[in-house]
């Protein structure tokens, strides 16, 4: 018997999904900050074993949306939530419940749904609500939370984590498989995820520019690798687009200074994820008001439809 499904990883922004999706993964592959809206694009990460195969999705947190970009970053997260076997509800011992009411509603309709099925073979969706970053609370909040959501998702299984931590992870992944479909493979055996090399490099950078830049800098920028050649030295030209003239002379900084920094990180972690040296060339340019252009948006790889 073989067993394969797609596990959606939803939830307010900051709770750690994209921890705790390179926590089940295995490998990083979604960048992590500690700052909000960090995640923009859905990206799937693969894990496979010999009669199974799991389909991760980190998504976007979910927000009310200011402009085009947060739009699309919200139908990431909402259709993640009617195309999946297993759903990861994901907060933590620091989160407001009632920041997205509605969204957490629908969340909750879908696991009440699958509790009034009787046949097993009509269940789409199992609902898993998964508390993070237990290792920053007491045991009696830990235990004043979990009495809360068995109230808010009574249909739903808990669990407690650290995903930072690695702690409760084993349980997770091993109730995750459990709950499967038995169904063939989706995609090769040896397949990792479903974007291109040339996404990574665009989110590590993008990770570097959430590090070293503050407010709204980092929001208003998106990178474009305009070359990659991959040779003994893997040679790598990106363009770093920002809405404003003001903007790009911050991103450069006195003397280029503030672009090499950046330069410099993601290098690093570049060479890392693809374990072999690397040649980093960054341009900065303008695209004024690119957030808020479902033109530019398509041409940055962001589905609109």
């Amino acid at each position: 018997m073989h067993k394969s499904g797609f596990v959606n990883i939803v939830g307010n922004p900051n709770v750690g999904k994209s921890t705790l999706m390179n926590a089940l993964v295995g490998e990083r592959l979604s960048i992590i900050t500690s700052k909000a809206q960090t995640t923009r694009h859905r990206i799937m990460g693969i894990v496979n074993g010999e009669n199974f195969q799991i389909v991760y999705s980190d998504t976007p947190g979910v927000l009310k949306p200011n402009y085009k970009l947060q739009e699309q970053m919200l139908e990431f997260s909402q259709g993640a939530l009617v195309d999946a076997d297993v759903l990861l509800y994901v907060t933590d011992v620091q989160d407001t419940p009632d920041k997205n009411a509605e969204f957490l509603q629908k969340v909750k309709k879908i696991s009440e749904v699958r509790s009034q099925k009787s046949d097993i073979r009509d269940q789409k969706t199992k609902v898993f609500l998964v508390i993070n970053k237990i290792d920053l609370t007491t045991p009696e909040t830990l235990d004043n939370l979990v009495t809360f959501w068995q109230r808010e998702l009574p249909d739903a299984a808990i669990y407690p984590i650290s995903a930072k931590e690695k702690f409760g992870i084993d349980q997770l992944f091993a109730a995750i498989k459990d709950a499967l479909p038995e169904c063939p493979p989706f995609f090769p055996k040896d397949q990792l995820t479903d974007k291109s090399s040339r996404f990574f490099v665009n989110e590590i950078i993008r990770e570097k520019i959430l590090l070293c830049y503050d407010k709204e800098i980092p929001y208003s920028t998106e990178v474009e690798v305009d070359t990659f050649k991959d040779e003994k030295t893997l040679r790598i030209g990106a363009t770093i687009y920002v809405e404003r003239e003001s903007q790009k002379g911050i991103i450069i900084g006195h003397k280029g200074a503030a672009l090499k920094k950046v330069g410099t990180l993601a290098r690093k972690d570049i060479e890392a994820f693809f374990d072999k040296p690397v040649f980093l060339e960054l341009f900065v340019k303008v695209d004024k008001d690119w957030r808020s252009s479902t033109s530019r948006l398509r041409h940055y790889g962001y589905d609109l439809s």
